[in-house]
């Protein structure tokens, strides 16, 4: 949900701004995030850290996280590690591996993005409505 902020920014999920995709291998996860702008991508810069994508995956991920920064392609790739109880041979988790991180990390709220900046994202409103004739 959108929530107007002080200076016409607003705070609102990552999904609304970027897409991701993820991966498993054993045990570890990998997510990376990608922006469609250089603009959202150096404004969401620090609140996509390393320490703030594990505190928001906190009750998946208990081992580090490292952040790699892809600036050519607009993107953060962070690679989880003990996140996926012990992987895919070994893990309760019976839906909910490593594919399915991407999901998780998108619904990570952003703060103070500039409103008019995040309304140009081609994902601020969704998918385009059909034409109903």
């Amino acid at each position: 949900m959108t929530t107007a902020t002080d200076g016409g920014t607003v705070d609102l999920p990552l999904y609304r701004l970027a897409q991701a995709r993820s991966g498993d291998k054993g045990d570890t996860s990998d997510i990376t995030v990608f922006f469609p702008d250089a603009e959202l991508f150096r404004l969401c810069d620090e609140q996509l850290s390393a320490d703030a994508v594990r505190a928001f995956l906190a009750p998946l991920v208990h081992g580090g996280v490292e952040r790699y920064v892809i600036p050519n392609v607009f993107a953060y790739k962070f690679v989880c590690h003990d996140a996926l109880g012990g992987g895919g041979s070994s893990s309760l988790r019976s839906d909910n591996l490593g594919k399915s991180m991407a999901s998780a990390l998108l619904r990570m709220t952003v703060r103070g993005i500039p409103a008019a900046l995040a309304e140009s994202s081609p994902l601020f409103a969704g998918p385009p409505k059909k034409d109903a004739r």
